[in-house]
């Protein structure tokens, strides 16, 4: 409703949301609540500490890591903030061998006279 009282009359949107006036206020006149302040905290942590590890941690990694530093928070609560933020962990990219040695091209002769011996 905050963001939306710049567009939209407030009586309209409180009866379409079927809310009492003084419910409005005491709600916009109301502090945050300590889960909200927690929320935003472990947001900034979960930031910093992605950026840190250059996003290869995922939630269990980046949960015992804020163990580590005396925060206590679930494996769950971590995958909600980072789906919230639109964090995602960089995938390890599958080794592709990118030579093919049983092509029937013509193989070019060793001009240069080099000798490949094999020391083993």
């Amino acid at each position: 409703m905050k963001e939306m009282r710049l567009h939209y009359p407030l009586p309209l949107m409180r009866r379409i949301m079927n809310v009492s006036a003084s419910g409005y206020y005491a709600w916009i006149d109301r502090p945050p609540s300590k889960w909200s302040l927690q929320e935003a905290r472990l947001e900034l942590e979960i930031k910093a500490m992605d950026k840190r590890t250059r996003y290869t941690y995922g939630a269990e990694r980046l949960q015992r890591e804020l163990v580590k530093q005396g925060v206590q928070v679930g494996i769950c609560r971590i995958k909600r903030i980072k789906k919230k933020l639109g964090i995602r962990c960089k995938q390890k990219r599958k080794f592709k061998a990118t030579t093919d040695s049983t092509h029937s091209l013509p193989i070019v002769k060793n001009i240069l006279g080099q000798k490949f011996t094999v020391t083993a």
